[in-house]
């Protein structure tokens, strides 16, 4: 295993099927050296109770994975980190690590959610939007750009979230230069904070994409550019914590990233996958 390490990993505390400890010890048969929990923070509001940790909830997720990384500490790293969402309210517990995502934009309150449903995203768009998927895309993309100055992450979590269901349903065009355009004023403004992006194969494992995030003419520009990047599996249940991160490695060699980077306990380490 190439790998062996996990950040983006969701438990029975917010929307994952398997309890934590079900994760650590699934993470230990499939041989990996460390572990990270990234719980959805919560989110106030009608609509996010559902995929998201309630306030007792989080606090009660801390205690049980600091339990967790000493009883399993001669077996596996564990590592505390939440997935900070740029609705969420601001931390007040000290993670390991943190990745920031963007699931929803809010349009004069109404929240449209980009991973829920086809339906939801599309309704969202027709309605808020009169239609327009590129104004949407503009505004989604505009909160993308924001997310390490509004959640402070480590880790940029899945930067082209709205594509989830672009694969199969033709929302927007992103081969278009329009689309193109907006997502690289956003990419662009993101790199110069040195954060860690994720190529993110959650999508895949779930059915409703053939490859990872970030589409690959992002990757390559993030290869130009000189991100950082790290492999994660965004997975909801202990059978898909490794998932499709052999192939992931030969998707970021494609499209031009020479290094990954690693967690091993709280180190980054960077491994070479690609010559000059």
């Amino acid at each position: 295993m190439i790998l062996g390490s996990n950040l983006h990993t969701h438990t029975t505390f917010c929307d994952g099927a398997n309890s934590a400890e079900e994760m650590v010890l699934s993470a230990i048969k499939a041989g990996c050296h460390t572990l990270g929990f990234s719980g959805h923070s919560y989110i106030e509001g009608e609509g996010s109770s559902d995929w998201v940790m309630s306030r007792e909830g989080q606090k009660t997720y801390v205690e049980e994975i600091t339990r967790l990384k000493r009883v399993y500490s001669d077996r596996i790293h564990i590592l505390l980190g939440i997935e900070q969402d740029y609705y969420s309210e601001p931390l007040t517990e000290n993670f390991d690590y943190i990745i920031g995502s963007v699931h929803a934009v809010v349009v004069k309150g109404n929240r449209i959610d980009v991973d829920l449903s086809p339906d939801a995203l599309s309704n969202g768009i027709q309605k808020f939007y009169g239609g327009n998927a590129m104004a949407f895309v503009k505004d989604y993309y505009a909160l993308v750009a924001d997310v390490v100055n509004k959640t402070k992450c480590d880790i940029i979590g899945h930067f082209d979230l709205i594509t989830k269901f672009n694969e199969k349903h033709h929302i927007f065009d992103v081969q278009s230069d329009e689309y193109k355009k907006i997502v690289f004023e956003a990419l662009d403004a993101l790199i110069p904070e040195n954060k860690l992006f994720e190529i993110n194969t959650g999508a895949i494992s779930r059915g409703w994409r053939t490859t990872p995030y970030p589409e690959g003419f992002i990757l390559k520009r993030m290869a130009e550019r000189g991100a950082e990047v790290i492999i994660t599996s965004d997975c909801h249940n202990k059978e898909n914590i490794t998932f499709y991160f052999d192939e992931a490695v030969e998707y970021a060699k494609a499209f031009g990233i020479k290094t990954l980077n690693i967690y091993k306990g709280k180190n980054i380490e960077k491994i070479l996958i690609r010559e000059e």
